[in-house]
């Protein structure tokens, strides 16, 4: 596989090499599909929750609405009487009311009363006249000493219950919250409701607080006020005589009197302590504000069908998650697989080249040297001989690179190698010096076939031709990039310049010079020859192939 191609995939494909990735990916939007869904059935649920809590509250409202209204009718229409003077006694406000409220349901009220408004200054005449009326103890209370306001005393009430007994003579007006509804009802001629007031029908039980409606009544054609129609009712039976009438089951319901504060509360029914959702409707009863709080009583949290939708969706995002990191983890599994081959035969492929190469290269330079030794040859004995050292020589230095695996080679490894065959006679013939400093292989081939001609022709005709000859090799590195390798005869036979060009000092005067990118100096001195070598010194790298177009 082309290798731009292969990084070009690896890098637009890299879930295989992160295989983690798109699995959490797929959870992360699975989870939020989930939170999604889970929120639209929520706020769905939710606004059906507001619109059923609205829908009680209006039930309710209305149910409240209807059970007082039909109450206040009874107040007008027994005011209406009042002023006609068509009721003057208890046995006619029990007949009255006895024709007006239902006797099997009240919605609350304990009753219709009467209550004449008296100055301060007609009481005790008022009182002797209720005495001879059949109420012998009859008495208006409380009265303080020296009180001059008027008193708006229960006169009768119906039905005459022991319950509604401890009523007659009470003075209504002495109570802030009552006399503040009558002087409405008086300055509006209109049904007027109070407050929240312990009824003196129940001060024995605070759960049964209530409120009373006044309906005033005026002497017929004139301005004169009479007294009060009214009827107290128990807040808390008012209220669930209404809830029978609707539909509103499991919801809390409270009462306030014009504004929703703990202090105004009227009644309230609680089914749990805890609330989910309230909505609040604001109702006229008797020319007064009541605000109607509803409660939803279902219990906070996920619905039903929203669990439902989490556990599955849970679920399925698990598996989602574990199929998929299994898929991918395969496959790249499998992708890595491929990659490794495929990189295995790239190598596989680059290294016949580089082999086909450097085969190549060989058999050209035995092919040079073949040639050259021709040239300089005239006989079949002589050719051999010259052509086997020359190929033995190659074939030491190549020896020498596959040790160290075609990578840069000590110089002081390659001359040794090619002097070996002399250094058998005596151990002092050869002297070699200098540091360890490695060259490229295609330098240290170079220099093993300049070492070979170099010891060669001095085993012929220099310093290792007799038992007094020397040859010194030195080599210094005389710069970073370059090594000077210096040999030098001495001892031996009297140099004579040759007089033609043979192979050796072909070799190494314009072959090697060539291949070394440097001069090469031969010397033949009387005492003996002397040739300098400059090799180039290459940074060591990392082992690359060679590419297919070189």
């Amino acid at each position: 596989m082309d290798k731009n191609l292969l990084s070009r995939v690896r890098k637009q494909t890299w879930f295989y090499r992160y295989p983690r990735g798109l699995p959490i990916i797929l959870f992360l939007l699975v989870c939020l599909a989930i939170v999604g869904i889970v929120t639209t059935i929520e706020l769905s649920d939710e606004r059906q929750r507001s619109v059923e809590l609205e829908r009680n509250a209006t039930e309710i409202s209305a149910a409240l609405r209807q059970r007082t209204t039909e109450n206040i009718a009874f107040l007008r229409a027994a005011a209406r009487l009042f002023e006609a003077r068509k009721i003057a006694s208890q046995a006619e406000l029990v007949i009255l009311s006895k024709e007006l409220l239902p006797e099997d349901e009240n919605y609350g009220a304990l009753g219709l009363g009467w209550a004449i408004r008296t100055e301060a200054s007609e009481i005790p005449a008022f009182e002797k006249k209720m005495r001879t009326r059949g109420f012998p103890a009859f008495k208006v209370w409380p009265r303080a000493a020296g009180d001059s306001r008027p008193a708006v005393a229960v006169t009768y009430i119906s039905p005459l219950s022991a319950e509604n007994q401890p009523a007659i003579g009470y003075d209504m007006y002495s109570e802030n919250m009552r006399r503040q509804a009558m002087d409405e009802a008086a300055r509006l001629r209109l049904p007027v409701a109070t407050g929240r007031v312990v009824l003196i029908q129940q001060q024995t039980s605070a759960e049964k607080s209530g409120f009373l409606i006044y309906m005033p009544v005026f002497e017929f054609g004139t301005k004169r006020l009479l007294g009060f129609v009214y009827t107290p009712f128990i807040s808390s039976e008012l209220l669930a005589s209404a809830v029978r009438l609707t539909a509103a089951r499991a919801v809390n319901i409270a009462i306030y009197d014009g504004a929703v504060r703990p202090e105004r509360l009227l009644v309230e029914r609680r089914l749990l302590a805890q609330a989910h959702k309230t909505t609040v409707q604001p109702l006229q009863i008797g020319n007064r504000t009541w605000l109607v709080a509803v409660t939803s009583t279902t219990p906070n949290g996920l619905t039903q069908l929203s669990q439902l939708v989490v556990l599955a969706g849970s679920l399925f995002a698990i598996s989602l998650l574990t199929i998929s990191y299994l898929i991918l983890r395969r496959a790249a599994d499998d992708r890595q697989a491929f990659e490794w081959q495929s990189e295995q035969a790239s190598i596989r492929s680059t290294l016949s080249r580089e082999l086909n190469h450097r085969v190549k290269n060989t058999l050209a330079n035995v092919l040079s040297i073949a040639a050259l030794t021709r040239r300089r040859t005239n006989d079949i004995d002589t050719f051999y001989e010259s052509f086997t050292g020359r190929v033995q020589a190659l074939s030491a230095t190549h020896d020498l690179l596959t040790k160290s695996e075609w990578s840069n080679t000590l110089i002081g490894d390659v001359i040794r190698s090619e002097l070996k065959p002399y250094t058998g006679r005596m151990a002092s013939e050869i002297v070699l010096t200098g540091p360890d400093v490695g060259i490229a292989s295609s330098d240290a081939l170079s220099l093993g076939l300049a070492i070979h001609e170099l010891a060669t022709n001095a085993a012929k005709y220099g310093a290792l031709s007799n038992e007094t000859g020397k040859v010194l090799v030195t080599w210094q590195k005389i710069s970073p990039e370059l090594c000077e390798v210096r040999w030098r005869e001495t001892g031996g036979p009297v140099v004579v310049p040759p007089s033609g060009r043979g192979f050796g000092r072909e070799l190494l005067e314009r072959i090697l010079a060539q291949e070394l990118h440097s001069d090469v100096r031969l010397q033949f001195e009387p005492e003996g020859v002397e040739c300098l070598l400059r090799i180039p010194i290459r940074q060591i790298t990392s082992f690359a192939l060679r590419s297919e177009d070189k």
